[in-house]
Order: structure tokens, then sequence, then C-alpha cells
């Protein structure tokens, strides 16, 4: 060979030893798809919510970065009516996601699951006994795509009616505002009516399936002179927090939430899960499953944090008293 020709020759081997590392270098990993189902809210004002700034946060700390690891697409219903949440659950399933949230059952899940049998679905705040609603085979083994964290709100139900009564003693006539559009809530309702009837209270449903139905709900109290409000946990109650606070000092009616919110928004009283907790807790679930566990195999779990809240500022405009034993128990008393 003459000097020419190693020339060229030492000049190709030292390019293919220059390509050669990034010819064989790893692919990137993939960065998979988190769609999530909202049912009331609308654009990216969901984002704003401190529950979904929490699930975001735990996914961070599991290694999994918004924008890095995954990227996130929502959907809501036009108008936040909740019968156009089957074409907004068949346009996030058309995104083809890897896995999808649903923050609530009733609505919101079945919707997902009427869309699609095999994308992992994660529950991050199920009110619905999953295993008597036929949403999984068991609570240790669910069996289908559906998993997450379920509420234990029938029992939850009945103390809150329990704590309610302790707080208004007199109270027989108790309003019973609820979310038909978001679930039947057949649990809830047979371990309410079996609080009622131990107490001796009579329980007089009210339905709301829109703010714009809280006004009117509340006004149809007023005339049928009912002593206090019993609310059930559902999305709608949860976003209009402020609402519910307000026309319930409005018509002067104490009430009982199962949203520590509505009580910092000056509600009287709330008794529930620790939404906050629950909604860090779901990140593990995707988490798992974005990097290969299936939902099948995931075991529904239940909450573990309780919030019990008292607004005192609130009692004393309606001249109520709240007992000490109350008090006592409480895990926040607000001024």
């Amino acid at each position: 060979m003459n000097l020419r020709s190693f020339g060229v020759a030492l000049v190709f081997a030292a390019g293919v030893f220059m390509v050669a590392p990034s010819s064989f270098a790893q692919a990137p990993a993939k960065v998979q798809r988190i769609g999530i189902l909202l049912p009331n809210l609308t654009g990216n004002s969901w984002r704003e919510y401190p529950l979904w700034k929490e699930l975001f946060a735990s996914l961070a700390g599991l290694g999994q970065v918004e924008g890095q690891n995954f990227v996130v697409e929502s959907r809501s219903p036009e108008g936040g009516r909740p019968e156009r949440l089957p074409a907004a659950a068949a346009e996030l399933v058309a995104t083809r996601p890897d896995v999808m949230i649903a923050p609530v059952c009733g609505a919101p899940l079945n919707a997902l699951r009427g869309a699609t049998r095999t994308i992992p679905i994660v529950v991050a705040t199920c009110t619905d006994d999953m295993v008597a609603a036929g949403i999984v085979a068991s609570l240790a083994r669910p069996g289908g795509n559906v998993t997450g964290l379920q509420k234990l709100t029938p029992e939850l139900s009945a103390k809150r009616l329990e704590l309610l009564k302790q707080l208004v003693p007199g109270a027989a006539r108790i309003a019973v505002l609820w979310n038909p559009g978001y679930s039947d809530l057949a649990a809830d309702w047979q371990a309410l009516r079996s609080a009622a009837q131990a107490m001796k209270v009579t329980l007089m449903p009210f339905e709301a399936q829109s703010a714009a139905e809280y006004a009117p709900a509340f006004a149809a109290m007023t005339v049928q002179r009912v002593d206090a409000v019993f609310t059930f946990t559902d999305a709608l109650g949860y976003v209009n927090a402020q609402r519910l606070a307000d026309l319930a000092a409005k018509h002067r009616l104490p009430a009982i939430y199962p949203f520590r919110e509505t009580a910092l928004a000056g509600g009287l009283i709330a008794y529930g899960p620790n939404l906050s907790d629950m909604f860090r807790r779901s990140a593990g679930y995707v988490d798992k499953i974005l990097r290969g566990a299936k939902a099948a195999e995931l075991p529904i779990e239940q909450p573990t944090k309780f919030d019990f809240v008292i607004n005192l500022k609130t009692a004393r405009a309606l001249g109520l008293t709240i007992p000490q034993s109350l008090l006592l128990s409480t895990d926040e008393v607000i001024e």
C-alpha cells in the first residue's frame, strides 16, 4: 500500500470510529401519553387545581416528568354537560394514551369504560363500591382495565349524617343535595336511609346536575322548610365549593360537606377523605402502569387520611354552639 492509499484508509477508519458510537447508541426512551377525562373543567384551568398539582408533583418524584417522560391529553364534555362525556371519552381514547385517569367514578369512569376495555384506567377518588357496581372483580385483584382508589363513601355518608345531627340536634327534616347525573350513589343512599331511620329524621332529596341548579335547589329547600343540608361527594360539588357555602349562608341552613375545601370556603362542617393524599397516591398507579404493570393486577386501595373541619365563624353566624366533644375531635377549626 502506498502512502496516499494508507492515508485514505486511515481517514476512512477514523470516520467509522467517530460515527460508530452514535450509530449504536441506545434509542431515546419513548415519551408516553397520559389521558385525562375532566367532567367539569375546560381548557387548561384544571391545571390550577391543587389536586392535579399534587398528582403531577408525585409523578415527578417517581421520575415521571411531563415533557420528558410523558405528555398529557385532556378532554372534557362541551359545556360541562354529563351527557356529552361519552363523546369526550371517545376523543380521548382516539389519542391512544398509554394510561388514562378518571378523577372520580360515576359518569366520567362509565364514559371511559364505554370507550375502551383495554387501555388502563386509574381512578383517583372513586365514590362507588367498585365491586358491587361491577367495575372490578375484587379489590385485591381488579381483573379488568380499571384500578385506583375507593373512598368508602357509604360508611362516611352515615357518619356525616351523625355529625350533622350532633351539631343540629333538633334537625328533623334534612335536605340531601345530590347529582344523579354523576352517579346513582346506591350504596350511599342505602347507608344514609338506614342511619336516618335510626336517628328518626326525614331525608328530602333535591337534585342538582349543574352549578346553575344549585340556587333553585336551595330556594326549594327554604320553601320546604328543611332544618339542615347534607351533600354527597361528587366532582361538581368540589369545583363549586364556594358557591355551595355561599348559598347555605344566604338561606341560613347548616350544612355538612365531604370536602375540606368547602369548609375553608365558609361551609359549616366537612368530613371526608383527604383528596390531596388520594391524588398523590394515584400517581403511584400511573407510574407503575407506565413502567409495564397491568391494571388488572394492581389492588384497589382505600383512603388512609381523613379531614374533619369545623368553621366556627359560620357556626356563630348561624347561632349554633359546637359541642366540645366535636371540637376536640376535629383536625382543623376555622375561627
